[in-house]
């Protein structure tokens, strides 16, 4: 197995948690399919041979793909066509245990998140993602969002 093979197995294995980070920080599955595909196009132009902790060094390199593209979106005001509409979230009652209802909560709760995710500048909202959803510690993340 030749070293492109490798890192492209390397990569396949970290695609599911890559994607995830990318999601929770642009919001938009399609963006964060994008942000993974231009993560791999990177990937493959580098130098992988003296990296230390590949699984790192993917979500570092997703975690500023996904910044880049959160930036240029805030200066073009794109607004999310997956983005989750909180005009239809319900509540769930304390004492219901509906699976329908829970999935209503897990939806609003989903939203609420989206709508404060989006008041952060796109730097927090990388930290907030990767510290509180992935527990990366801050040391590690400081170097990413410079």
């Amino acid at each position: 197995m030749n070293e492109n093979e490798w890192l492209a197995d390397r990569f396949e294995a970290d695609r599911p948690r890559l994607r995830a980070v990318a999601y929770r920080v642009l919001g938009s599955m399609a963006e964060a399919d994008d942000a993974v595909q231009e993560a791999w196009l990177r990937v493959i132009r580098s130098d992988a041979s003296e990296v230390e902790n590949m699984s790192g060094w993917l979500t570092t390199i997703v975690a500023r793909v996904s910044l880049n593209m959160l930036q240029s979106r805030k200066s073009r005001r794109e607004d999310l066509v997956d983005a989750p509409d909180t005009d239809h979230a319900q509540h769930r009652e304390a004492e219901s245990a509906d699976p329908e209802q829970e999935a209503m909560l897990a939806e609003s709760v989903g939203a609420a998140m989206f709508l404060i995710l989006d008041t952060l500048t796109p730097a927090e909202r990388l930290a907030f993602v990767l510290h509180d959803m992935f527990a990366v510690p801050f040391e590690e993340i400081a170097p990413i969002v410079d």
